[in-house]
């Protein structure tokens, strides 16, 4: 009798013990469970993006960077200024325009007929009538830009107004990037233009004539097919941050490089893909990748060809679907790496 109440007297103690370690554990889990909570709060807390410090704008600074307001003609600050530096935003401070690009066009606001690279976005307004350019880092509104007009050899003229910038002494780059150059033809020279405008790493584009037997082509000559010219498009890029082999996987995913007589509906001899190279090491990357084509079950009818000289298009056929709006009737990418 005795060590069956011994017995249940031990029973009833680790019953006892059981209950408690479990309060315990779960008292334990809570804890850790909360401060796993706080933690992650702390963390999510800490990894939000600091938010872009912004100057202060006055009333007038408001309506012209806030509310795509206009300053009155021949009245800014910079319209006349001619000095040697840079144009940074007012309301962000970053690098708009150099000094070197600025020109006196007369019609009362500060002129340029070029930015900075990537300073600038471009936006066609709802109506279609005009291109808004705002900055790039803030958009914050600068003005609009004008193409066609014939007031310096860009062609372009973004017409900006003084509220919207700051004028610094110097030179906003403080070294000279290197770039080269790659010559991509594949169809309708608008559209391939369209997606190499916005690659990493390209600071230019020009689209021309190239690998014909006559100088100094007309877009009327080439298509006539009298002058054994394609349309295509000159690459300027930084090495430093894109590689030609970039380029050339961007080319090839951007257009059907297994059609042989055009691109999509545009058919004839100045639409064939074909990529003039500077060096073997472009020969040798372009190679290269047609291979990898071909063993994915490409057929691939791109043409390899020395470059030779390059004619700059006309200018209503440069940068035509920024100019215009739009996206390209005849391009699309489609991932092939």
């Amino acid at each position: 009798m005795k060590i069956r109440k011994l017995t249940e007297s031990f029973k009833a103690q680790r019953f006892v013990l059981v209950v408690a370690l479990f309060i315990i554990g779960c008292y334990s889990t809570q804890c850790q469970n909360a401060n796993r909570t706080e933690t992650a709060n702390k963390t999510s807390t800490i990894k939000k993006d600091t938010p872009m410090k912004l100057n202060p704008l006055n009333e007038q600074e408001q309506y012209v960077i806030l509310r795509k307001g206009t300053e009155r003609p021949f009245t800014g600050e910079y319209t006349d200024k001619f000095d040697k530096g840079t144009y940074i935003c007012k309301q962000c401070n970053a690098p708009l325009y150099e000094s070197d690009s600025k020109f006196h066009s007369g019609c009362g606001w500060p002129s340029f007929d070029d930015e900075i690279k990537g300073a600038v976005k471009k936006t066609v307004d709802a109506d279609g009538q005009r291109t808004e350019i705002t900055c790039a880092n803030c958009g914050g509104h600068l003005g609009h830009v004008f193409y066609g007009e014939g007031l310096t050899d860009k062609n372009t003229r973004h017409c900006v107004n003084s509220t919207s910038m700051l004028f610094v002494e110097g030179s906003a780059s403080k070294k000279e990037s290197v770039s080269t150059k790659a010559i991509f033809a594949g169809g309708c020279f608008w559209g391939v233009e369209y997606y190499f405008q916005h690659a990493k790493g390209v600071l230019s584009t020009k689209v021309g004539y190239i690998g014909g037997h006559t100088q100094n082509p007309t877009y009327k000559e080439v298509c006539a097919h009298t002058t054994g010219h394609v349309e295509a498009l000159e690459v300027t890029f930084d090495p430093s941050q894109t590689s030609y082999e970039e380029l050339a996987k961007l080319f090839f995913e951007i257009h059907d490089p297994t059609q042989a007589n055009g691109q999509g509906n545009d058919v004839g001899p100045q639409y064939l893909s074909e990529i003039f190279y500077f060096d073997d090491a472009q020969k040798a990357t372009c190679e290269k990748l047609i291979a990898q084509l071909q063993i994915k079950g490409y057929k691939v009818a791109t043409k390899l060809r020395k470059t030779s000289t390059f004619w700059p298009a006309e200018d209503y056929h440069q940068q035509y679907y920024e100019k215009e709006g739009g996206t390209p009737y005849c391009h699309r990418r489609v991932s092939r790496f």
